[in-house]
């Protein structure tokens, strides 16, 4: 067996779960498990285990009052849903649902099998077949398939053409048979990929990269993390180094520093798109540029297209582009008689004017800038990166 191949399976067979630093918020979590029937695959049998927000902890605790967003996590090669303790302890107490499907977890997964329980568990929990302890009202009409792996690329699987889910967020996706490359461009919803800059079990060039460019998502975004690997998305597991340890490049950065990045991008991404929360698309967007641990490619900002002005009236939030940018840029949505003004994160003004994209700032040392656009009743600020 090729040493690369050995390492592949080695670390979609017992990579662990996510966010293994995170603080765990003061709020009860429940558990449930289920088995549900899918009539349209031929009454498969689907098993999964889920958590949400409860009045208190434990297995069929009553579920808190409210109705959280739904998130479908599919795991890697080999895997239980066990492994994935420090997922469902950072989101549900921010107020999701987590599901973890427990099916196709042998030596020989069938990987449409295991997209299609990723999908068909989005629609059959927000049906309420999760109940008595997760009935369709404590479920919102918002959802996103999530996996890690093998799961992430499965994930593509489940996501193409599936017009009943919101999100998609894969961590190190493996391109799957089929592949998951190959449907990629049936995605649509908003998608957000992370890689592994020094990932050498699931090589971002070989996997992720194809998978950002052919996905069809009008809203996409890869985040790739300087010197993460493909292991430091999961907890600490000795079967899962020990794999990564067979190839090359390794990690340059901490699990810890990889798993922290992780959560800040994932948690404003799923608040976004998930909740609407506006405030967090425009925590998104400044992350992006000011974080120091990453580089990124974006299709288009996820901040939000409008905003209230001063007087009460919902004006167009204008983006800038390109962004980051070499020596020149623009504004979408701009506004007669705006006036710009750009200065440094000290507040320095180095430019003011009003004809924005005539401007050369080619001059300018590479970094962040603050871009000030004051149109008639309403002021905006937007983070700029010159490369």
């Amino acid at each position: 067996m090729p040493r690369r191949l050995l390492s592949l399976l080695f670390i979609m067979a017992f990579g662990h779960g996510l966010f293994g630093l995170q603080i765990l918020h003061a709020q009860n979590i429940g558990q449930t498990a289920i088995t549900l029937s899918d009539p349209a695959r031929g009454n498969r049998q689907v098993t999964a285990e889920v958590y949400y927000p409860a009045s208190s902890s434990g297995q069929n605790a009553p579920i808190q009052a409210g109705a959280y967003p739904l998130i479908v996590y599919g795991h890697g090669f080999v895997m239980v849903w066990s492994a994935y303790q420090n997922v469902w302890t950072d989101l549900v107490p921010q107020g999701y649902i987590v599901a973890f499907p427990t099916t196709e977890g042998s030596f020989s997964p069938i990987h449409a099998n295991f997209g299609g329980d990723l999908a068909f568990l989005v629609t059959a929990i927000q049906a309420g077949e999760a109940a008595p302890r997760v009935p369709a009202a404590n479920v919102a009409a918002t959802s996103a398939i999530m996996g890690h792996s093998m799961g992430g690329g499965s994930s593509f699987l489940g996501a193409a053409g599936n017009s009943n889910i919101t999100a998609m967020v894969t961590f190190a996706a493996a391109n799957t048979t089929p592949s998951s490359i190959a449907v990629a461009p049936q995605v649509t919803v908003p998608t957000l990929l992370f890689s592994g800059a020094n990932d050498c079990v699931t090589p971002p060039a070989q996997h992720q990269d194809l998978m950002y460019n052919a996905t069809a998502a009008t809203h996409k975004t890869q985040i790739s993390i300087n010197g993460g690997g493909h292991c430091f998305f999961a907890n600490n597991n000795l079967n899962c180094s020990f794999g990564e340890s067979t190839c090359t490049p390794t990690p340059t950065i901490t699990r810890a520093q990889q798993q922290s990045t992780v959560s800040l991008f994932l948690s404003a991404w799923l608040a976004r798109f998930l909740k609407n929360d506006c405030s967090q698309g425009e925590r998104f967007q400044d992350s992006l540029l000011s974080h120091s641990g990453i580089t990124f490619r974006q299709s288009r900002s996820i901040a939000c297209a409008t905003s209230v002005d001063e007087i009460g009236l919902t004006r167009p939030r204008p983006m800038v582009y390109p962004n980051p940018f070499n020596s020149t840029i623009a504004v979408d949505q701009a506004v007669e008689g705006s006036i710009y003004s750009l200065c440094d994160l000290g507040g320095r003004m180095l430019w003011t004017g009003t004809e924005l994209s005539r401007q050369d700032l080619s001059y300018l040392s590479p970094g962040c800038y603050l871009l000030h656009i004051q149109t008639p009743g309403c002021r905006f600020t937007r983070k700029i990166l010159k490369q």
